[in-house]
């Protein structure tokens, strides 16, 4: 049974689990297991191949009230202490895939001598053979190339912003680096999204993908070719042809934007691993579905949590979130104005910056940015004094953009 178990600790991982499932069923297991894996089974399929833990796979189990519960609870804990080898258990699972895939190649063989299926199904079947094994997973370390470190966090610059007062407070954005901004309802948070990300997607290697699930989406994109365009909506009408060919070029084609109200952690999952994006930006990251806990504050916790592992996946996450009712014509918001929560959003975010607005007369177009929090490494041109300055900023609502004004300091 040892070698069944590891196949079982194996398959925990989504991953591993993708990759030979279609070789392996119940019926590969003893008995007794064998409603064990087709637990396992299930939950991947629905899950879309997730990361069980043991612990999770348990509780799972036991819902459908086993007969003897006493014999599956010491296979659990055999497997929560349990690691095996993944070399030897690799080696076994490719030994029944290829099993089974000659077998099937010895039936289309004969069907094919009969004349009831073609020769192309049997050579597609050779051909499955050829896919090696899953290789096992080596340790990966941080490499000790100091001069690769210096270059991939600092002097290479990641993607820049499009306010040189960004840059020189907060720097470029790279892989791995996970922030966000917050502000007041109608303060410009999403003009200041197309005002930086449209000149993000320039730069771009691989897709930059919005994920919109505020206003509506077609109203979004069109402030986007605004903000490429630096045009205000009657010089977009006057030649739309123009304005596309110009943001379609610029961008390589890499920008996309995804419209979808309550859209879910695994839609979301399931985009990101067919694109590759190198840029993401939720709008507005605390309304993504599938994530479930006892308290407000944690449910909104797991979902930043979960966003930090995207940016080091993929590439950089930007998001955006509330401030609450005490960031209400306040100049300098803080972290303590981040809406619906205690510190589980500003824990996982690598940086966090504040719009803030005020009623008075003449500030209308006037915003006031604070960096409550600044852990980048930034770029040769950063200001280290700055890392959490505060400052204002013009917006300019016409042409979806926002733009720097002389420096002020409070």
């Amino acid at each position: 049974m040892q070698a069944e178990l590891s196949i079982i600790k194996l398959f925990l991982d989504g991953e591993v689990w993708k990759q030979h499932n279609s070789y392996i069923d119940a019926s590969d297991f003893p008995e007794d297991l064998q409603l064990l894996y087709r637990t396992l089974d299930s939950y991947h399929k629905i899950n879309e191949g997730e990361k069980l833990h043991v612990l999770d796979l348990a509780n799972l189990f036991m819902a459908n009230s086993p007969k003897d519960k006493e014999f599956y609870e010491g296979v659990f804990s055999t497997l929560e202490v349990y690691e095996p080898k993944q070399e030897p258990v690799l080696k076994l699972l490719h030994s029944i895939k290829t099993k089974k895939i000659l077998r099937d190649i010895s039936i289309k063989s004969y069907e094919a001598a009969e004349g009831k299926t073609s020769l192309d199904s049997v050579l597609e079947l050779l051909k499955t053979l050829e896919i090696p094994a899953v290789e096992a997973v080596e340790d990966e370390f941080v490499t000790d190339d100091l001069a690769e470190l210096i270059n991939d966090i600092y002097t290479a610059p990641g993607l820049r912003w499009r306010l040189s007062s960004l840059n020189s407070h907060l720097g470029s954005l790279r892989k791995g680096d996970f922030g966000f901004i917050f502000a007041r309802p109608e303060t410009g948070k999403t003009t200041f999204l197309a005002s930086e990300v449209s000149f993000m997607a320039e730069q771009a290697k691989g897709p930059v993908i919005w994920f919109n699930n505020e206003e509506g989406g077609k109203k979004v994109k069109a402030r986007i070719y605004q903000a490429s365009s630096a045009a205000t909506l009657t010089e977009l009408l006057a030649d739309p042809q123009k304005h596309q060919q110009k943001f379609i070029e610029s961008t390589n084609s890499f920008f996309k934007l995804k419209d979808k109200a309550g859209i879910t952690k695994k839609e979301i999952e399931s985009i990101c691993r067919k694109w590759n994006p190198a840029l993401i930006i939720f709008d507005q990251i605390d309304k993504i579905g599938g994530f479930d806990a006892d308290r407000e504050d944690l449910r909104l916790g797991a979902i930043y949590i979960w966003a930090r592992a995207l940016a080091k996946k993929y590439g950089p996450v930007i998001a955006v979130c509330q401030a609450d009712g005490s960031g209400e014509g306040v100049r300098w918001l803080t972290m303590a104005n981040v809406a619906n929560a205690k510190t589980s959003k500003q824990a996982e975010a690598d940086w966090i910056l504040g719009i803030g607005a005020i009623p008075d007369a003449g500030y209308e177009n006037i915003r006031f940015f604070h960096l409550s929090k600044n852990k980048l490494t930034g770029d040769p041109d950063t200001v280290t004094t700055e890392r959490h300055g505060k400052w204002q900023v013009i917006i300019k609502p016409e042409i979806a953009r926002y733009a720097d004004i002389k420096a002020y300091k409070e």
